[in-house]
Formats: structure tokens, C-alpha cells, sequence
């Protein structure tokens, strides 16, 4: 095995290619980019020391709130150190002179983790998983809405190329700008293993597909394809959302996960197995009983915010109920038509609101626990999987799938408890400043009238 390059030794690289500035980015709470840019010259002892963060930016509002979550305000607001991990930078193709690297995040106090740091929650998740000599591979797919300025509009912002009838497809008939042709090339050379792209459903919404990879690589890797788009939105003068569900007259996005697994770091996809029903391991089968069972949970993580229930409910393809099917796309969870190395699960569940990290930490956590317990799933759903009679309704508001979060207690063992505790206060805060809030509706049906 070859010798780990050395600080010194990326700084000479940086230097040979014209970068003089990294810009060390984490994930926040939501998934948001917190990030500082660091002159080369400094970077040695950014590396060195770490550079120093307010701990209570995991619980900053995205209107720039601090919420009172346990270990930022009532500690008097204490550090976390982000330290460069060199193994990671990317130059930016849009940016000369700038190279991107993720931060990694640790108490200064004792050089412990930070029970909200999202990456780190992922691998806690991971070393279970190599416990068991597994290997997850997943696969990204997020859909996005890219807005143009409009003093029109009521919220400022219309859809880009308003016109209809555009799924499914690439050019200028849906895209006459030639967003997706630009986006998509940038992505590739940052090197964040994008493979299509096209015009998807609704008026200016994308959807760009990233290649499987082992989970915190594909989470690594979504986490800043969405800090690109929308940085790359904004050079054009647009907005790219991850919102779930924008507008009114138009559905939402989703963020699909393929997931499957491995016997080691080289050995075969465990969850094919020919001679099984549908072609599905055992393995495979409690998998996905345990994304079932604890589903109304996942929810809070997979659709995070109070937009996000906007999205669902029958005939709108997002998925509604708590089932699987075989190549069933109004199934929560989807099994593709491949077999062999292919064979793998498709959770429909989340929006790209959803922290990659953390969707991802849920899924395979619920994965595992399904393993553990050897559950088999129901029988697959046939034809349109909107009958309630057949399958329990998924959790139709954020308080509804945060108290099913709250009182799942395998999943939450599983996760950590504190970063249960933080997520929750965090994301009920979000919940009492919506009711607090006048709404644009609220104003439309009753000002005039009453």
C-alpha cells in the first residue's frame, strides 16, 4: 500500500495548479454547505490546529435563527474544529484558483465527535455494517427546479422555460438556455461521478443521476452535487431548489436511493440470489422488511421539512403508502427489474431536502435492524399502490413522522441518542415557527371576507 500524501506534498500539487485558495466545506444539520475559504499559504495550519466553527451552526435556522438545542446556547455558543481532509479536493472548474475539500468535524474539548455532525453519523452507521462484513452500494438520483427572477412573481421567482409536456427529455425544447448541457460538464469535472441528466416532469425541473458507490462516498459525493448546482444556478442568475414541493400547480422532487450490498469490499451482491422468490436473497428480503417496519420513522429524516408533505398524497407519484413492489414506481420502495450484480432496492420515500447523510444513515440503519431481526415483507404491491385498504398511510406531517422518530426505539439506539435529541428539538422548532407564521393562504381566504 502506497505512503499517504502529506500536506506538504498537496501543497506543491495546489500550487503546480495554480490553487490558492481552498474552500473547506461541511454539512450542516439540513445539509447546507458551511464552508471557509483558506488562503494556501494557511492551509498547513488549518490542518494542523483545525479552523474554528460556532458549534451552534447545526442548530442555526435557514433564516439564521439560533435554535435552542442542547450544546449550543444553553453552553454558551463553544467551538467545533473543522480540519481539511486533503484526500478530498476537487478544483473548481467554474472557479479558478479554488479547490474544494470536506472539513472533518471534532470537539475541540476532547477531540471526541460532535453528535450532530451528519457525516459522522453516517459512518457510525457504516461500522456496524462492516461488523457484519457488508458492504452498502448506493445509488443517488434527485430531481431539482431551476427559477429565474420574476418582479412578477409572488414569491420573486418563476419557473425557468415555462411550457409543458417536457418529461423525458434534453435540448432546447425544455431547456433553451442550455442549463443542463453546462451543469452536467462542470459536475463531471469536478469529478463528483455524474452519468445523465434530463428535463424531468413539471416546467424547469431537472433530474441528474450520480453512479453507485459505497455509502459514504455516494452521500460525500450528493452532498456536494448540491452546493455545485446551486452555486452554479446562481452564476446564471437563477435559483436551483431542493425544496420538495416549490409550487402549487406543479408536483414535487424526490430523492431515489438505490441500495444494495456486497460480501466485502470485492465480493458479490448478496441480494441476488436466483433460486429465491423474486430473485431475492434472504438477505435482501429482511432488508427490506426493516425499511417497512420502521418507515413512518425514516420519514423524518427522508422528508424533513413542513414543505415537505405538500408533496404527497394519491396520484401524485410520490409515494404514499408504506409498501414495495416489483418495478413498481407507485411503491414506496421499488425493486428494479435487474438481477444478478444489479439486484437492488429503490426508496422512492425521500425529497431532495432531505441531508444526504442522514437519509442515508436511516435507510441502511432500518436495513440492519431488518436484517437483525430476519423479517420478511408482506406481499409486493400489484397495480397502482394508492388503495389504502392494502397498506398503512406514511406519516402526512412533519410532527406526525418526528413522533414516529421519537418513539422508534430501535432505530433511534441505533442512530445515537444525542443526535436524536438534537435533531428533534431542532426540527420542532421549525414546526412551532411555521404556526407562528401569517401564510400568503391564510391572508387569500380570509382577509377579504371576514
Amino acid at each position: 500500500m502506497s505512503e499517504p500524501i502529506t500536506v506538504h506534498e498537496h501543497l506543491a500539487r495546489l500550487t503546480a495548479g495554480d490553487i490558492d485558495v481552498v474552500r473547506v466545506v461541511y454539512p450542516d444539520l439540513i445539509g447546507t454547505d458551511r464552508a471557509r475559504d483558506v488562503l494556501v499559504d494557511h492551509l498547513s495550519g488549518a490542518c494542523e490546529h483545525g479552523l474554528a466553527f460556532c458549534r451552534a451552526v447545526y442548530h442555526t435556522s435557514p433564516q439564521g435563527d439560533v435554535v435552542p438545542v442542547e450544546g449550543g446556547l444553553d453552553r454558551g455558543l463553544p467551538d467545533i474544529s473543522v480540519r481539511p481532509d486533503l484526500s478530498t479536493l476537487r478544483p473548481l472548474p467554474w472557479e479558478p484558483g479554488v479547490a474544494w475539500c470536506l472539513g472533518e468535524v471534532v470537539d475541540p474539548a476532547d477531540g471526541g465527535l460532535v453528535p450532530e455532525s451528519p457525516r459522522d453519523l453516517l459512518r457510525a452507521v457504516l461500522d456496524r455494517y462492516t461488523e457484519q462484513g457488508l458492504v452498502p452500494v448506493v445509488g443517488p438520483e434527485l430531481e431539482y427546479f431551476l427559477c429565474e427572477p420574476s418582479p412578477t412573481a409572488p414569491n420573486g421567482w418563476r419557473r425557468y422555460a415555462e411550457a409543458p409536456g417536457n418529461v423525458y427529455t434534453a435540448g432546447r425544447r425544455g431547456d433553451p438556455d442550455g442549463h443542463l448541457l453546462r451543469t452536467l460538464r462542470h459536475l463531471r469535472d469536478l469529478g463528483l461521478g455524474v452519468s445523465m441528466g434530463n428535463h424531468e416532469f413539471s416546467s424547469g425541473q431537472f433530474e441528474i443521476n450520480l453512479v453507485h458507490s459505497r455509502a459514504l462516498d455516494a452521500a460525500d459525493r450528493t452532498f456536494l452535487f448540491k452546493a455545485a448546482v446551486k452555486e452554479l444556478a446562481r452564476a446564471e442568475g437563477r435559483m436551483a431548489t431542493f425544496m420538495a414541493k416549490p409550487f402549487n400547480d406543479e408536483g414535487g422532487s424526490g430523492f431515489h436511493l438505490h441500495l444494495s450490498c456486497t460480501a466485502g469490499e470485492d465480493g458479490p451482491n448478496i441480494f441476488d440470489d436466483p433460486s429465491a422468490p423474486h430473485g431475492l436473497s434472504a438477505t435482501a428480503r429482511h432488508a427490506i422488511a426493516g425499511v417497512l417496519a420502521h418507515a413512518p420513522a425514516l420519514a423524518a429524516l427522508a422528508n424533513p421539512t413542513v414543505n415537505s408533505y405538500k408533496r404527497f398524497g394519491p396520484d401524485t407519484l410520490a409515494p404514499w403508502l408504506v409498501d414495495w413492489g416489483l418495478d413498481n414506481r407507485s411503491a414506496m420502495l421499488r425493486i428494479p427489474p435487474e438481477r444478478g450484480p444489479g439486484t437492488r432496492f429503490e426508496l422512492r420515500l425521500g425529497d431532495p431536502s432531505a441531508n444526504p447523510y442522514l437519509l442515508l444513515a436511516g435507510t441502511l440503519a432500518a436495513a440492519l435492524l431488518g436484517m437483525r431481526a430476519g423479517q420478511e415483507p408482506p406481499a409486493p404491491l400489484e397495480g397502482y399502490g394508492y388503495d389504502t385498504s392494502r397498506a398503512a398511510i406514511l406519516p402526512m406531517t412533519l410532527a406526525d413522522a418526528l413522533d414516529a422518530f421519537e418513539t422508534d426505539g430501535e432505530l433511534v439506539d441505533l442512530l445515537g441518542k444525542g443526535f436524536a435529541a438534537s435533531y428533534l428539538a431542532y426540527k420542532r422548532n421549525e414546526i412551532e415557527r411555521f404556526h407562528r407564521h401569517v401564510t400568503d393562504w391564510e391572508f387569500t381566504e380570509y382577509a377579504y371576507h371576514l
